[in-house]
């Protein structure tokens, strides 16, 4: 199940963490959210993998559109089949046989079990779902066991047709001590929306954690580690982590492809994943697209992704595009963040998949509006445009640092965009020059200048330090203009007590990440270093 598992080590000691608490009687509910593929759901399961603990029963279960019923004879079932787990008793996955066998160990939670499933039979929905909840409870008072609830999709409660579902569960968290529980979502911006209007508590509130693509370093390792047989050179390795974003599972497929196809080229592989009919992707992303063809407005939505896969980031820009007036637009737009199909950024949008994003651009509108059925010549197009995007994203990353950035400044239009839940507006720049700093560990910078602001930006390739913080603080008061954004950006994360200081000299650190979403606005290739 978690052959190829790897890194999130992070993410797993938290859990570590905060189930351990549990029985200190110290409850912190959590909420795990990310992309879908990210793979959420497959740290879980290596989590529960090695899980050991007499005093605590861990539940997982994957939320599905159904009846509330269906999810109520599955809770169930896996809450007595864990329970009688390390029991010697020879166990089926029957519901009957394991309430009938857990009776004799705790009669009263399994009478209560008998009472809800009889209210099912009456299709009676009132109370169901807290007092299905509220069997932890009755299982602690009589086994002394902590439950931890791990529930995955948690947003397809909403498919069990329950009333006020949200409001009676907040009252049976405020009060549930000796359950901790574990939401999963795919759909971030549709599970923050519940939890800060739905499940936003006093006590009992859920911790936030949102678990992010691996990082350059992480991916590189990754691709080293699977792929030492194929001994991939340094611009490839690059471009796949690129072009992946980070995304597990695509990391993995492509991993895959080279193993057992040595002799295949990147081209060829994506060829065969992406542009052929029987290609994993190709179905895949066939399949997620058919959710909106049945859909009212189908048309603005496929239109909406089309032109941000295309490159057209700016929703003033799409709504000029598209001709329809941003009051028409954003009912669409927040459709399309509730799906997670896209994440939003001040005056931006972006899709979350950026393999997706390609496939749109350069498979399903090339045959969408193909005047030929000549399957040759649509393969040499697009095995055109991926040796060309390769080509590209190699000879951007032979320029140096400064004239990225450089590039990249000169395309802002006093947008407004989002950087660690604060706004920055990204001014137009009448001029951009280099700068040369006189400092023992600053060389390199990048001045701009606006209508009525100068940025100042300090680079640094190794790590950002308090002393570089001092030094960059002394270099800009040279520079007399009362509005100035202070910037350092470096190509390695930023140390704490760094960031501190820059706080306390209110200078901005970038690190890599900062500066890929700014080039992803803009349609740029990331830097990776």
């Amino acid at each position: 199940m978690n052959e190829h598992f790897f890194d999130r080590n992070g993410y797993l000691e938290l859990l570590r963490k905060r189930i351990g608490s549990l029985k200190d009687g110290y409850r912190q509910n959590m909420a795990i959210l990310g992309d879908e593929l990210v793979g959420k759901s497959s740290m879980i399961l290596k989590f529960l993998d090695s899980f050991v603990d007499t005093r605590t029963l861990a539940l997982y279960i994957e939320i599905r559109p159904e009846p509330l019923a269906g999810f109520a004879r599955r809770f169930i079932g896996i809450m007595l089949y864990n329970f009688l787990l390390n029991s010697e008793t020879p166990l089926k996955e029957d519901l009957e046989f394991l309430i009938t066998k857990s009776s004799a160990y705790i009669p009263k939670t399994c009478e209560k079990i008998r009472a809800i499933l009889a209210a099912l039979e009456k299709r009676k929905k009132n109370n169901v779902f807290t007092e299905l909840l509220g069997l932890c409870d009755l299982f602690y008072q009589e086994t002394g066991k902590f439950c931890v609830v791990i529930l995955d999709e948690f947003h397809h409660f909403e498919s069990f047709g329950v009333k006020n579902l949200y409001a009676e569960w907040q009252k049976l968290l405020i009060v549930q001590k000796t359950t901790l529980y574990i939401l999963v979502s795919s759909l971030k911006h549709k599970a923050k929306t519940i939890l800060s209007k739905n499940l936003a508590l006093l006590f009992g509130n859920f911790e936030i954690i949102t678990v992010e693509p691996f990082d350059i370093k992480t991916s590189e390792s990754y691709l080293r580690c699977r792929l030492d047989e194929a001994r991939l050179d340094k611009g490839l390795v690059n471009f796949i982590v690129h072009f992946t974003g980070g995304i597990p599972f695509y990391l993995d497929i492509l991993s895959q492809a080279f193993l057992h196809s040595k002799e295949r080229t990147i081209t060829d592989i994506l060829e065969a994943m992406l542009l052929e009919p029987s290609g994993i992707l190709h179905q895949r992303f066939s399949n997620y697209l058919n959710r909106f063809l049945d859909t009212p407005h189908n048309q603005d939505y496929l239109a909406i992704l089309y032109q941000v896969a295309s490159g057209h980031n700016k929703i003033k820009e799409i709504s000029q595009i598209l001709e329809k007036p941003k009051k028409e637009l954003d009912p669409r737009l927040n459709h399309l963040l509730d799906f997670n199909c896209l994440s939003r950024s001040g005056d931006f949008v972006t899709l979350n998949d950026r393999v997706f994003g390609f496939w749109l651009k350069f498979v399903y509108q090339q045959k969408l509006h193909s005047l030929s059925f000549n399957g040759q010549n649509q393969k040499m197009l697009f095995r055109g445009k991926i040796e060309k995007m390769i080509q590209e994203f190699l000879a951007n990353s032979q320029k140096p640092l400064t004239e990225r950035v450089a590039e990249l400044l000169r395309l802002f239009e006093d947008e407004v965009m989002q950087v660690e839940r604060k706004k920055l507006r990204l001014n137009h720049f009448r001029e951009i020059k280099p700068l040369a700093f006189n400092g023992r560990n600053l060389s390199e910078g990048l001045l701009g200048r606006s209508r009525d602001s100068i940025w100042i930006f300090a680079f640094k390739r190794d790590g950002i330090t308090e002393d570089d913080i001092a030094e960059f603080a002394r270099e800009c008061k040279r520079y007399h203009h009362k509005l100035q954004r202070k910037i350092m950006v470096s190509l390695q994360e930023v140390d704490s007590n760094a960031r501190l200081r820059a706080l306390e000299e209110k200078i901005w650190t970038w690190d890599l990440n900062n500066l890929n979403r700014l080039l992803d606005l803009y349609s740029k290739p990331r830097i990776i270093a």
